[in-house]
């Protein structure tokens, strides 16, 4: 999983990552607090890459992690939003 560009970012800012095979994702948007937001992905998708758009309409400003989790990979990144 790469590191979302832009980053701080307003009004919108991309997560890309990179399956090895074809596999359930699941990819998630928390606050800082550990409550969950939004969910950007969950379900099948095919090898290769992927890229999704993050608008956090409604949301304050601040620090928010995202994580993915596949059948063979977790991770966690930060991110920061400005309005």
């Amino acid at each position: 999983m790469e590191q979302n560009y832009p980053n701080p970012f307003n009004p919108s800012t991309t997560i890309q990552f990179n399956l090895a095979k074809d596999s359930y994702v699941s990819l998630k948007v928390y606050n800082i607090t550990g409550q969950e937001v939004l969910t950007l992905v969950e379900g099948f998708k095919k090898a290769g890459v992927q890229k999704v758009n993050f608008e956090p309409n409604n949301l304050p400003s601040g620090i928010y992690l995202y994580r993915i989790v596949t059948e063979d990979f977790s991770a966690v990144q930060k991110m920061t939003y400005l309005k």
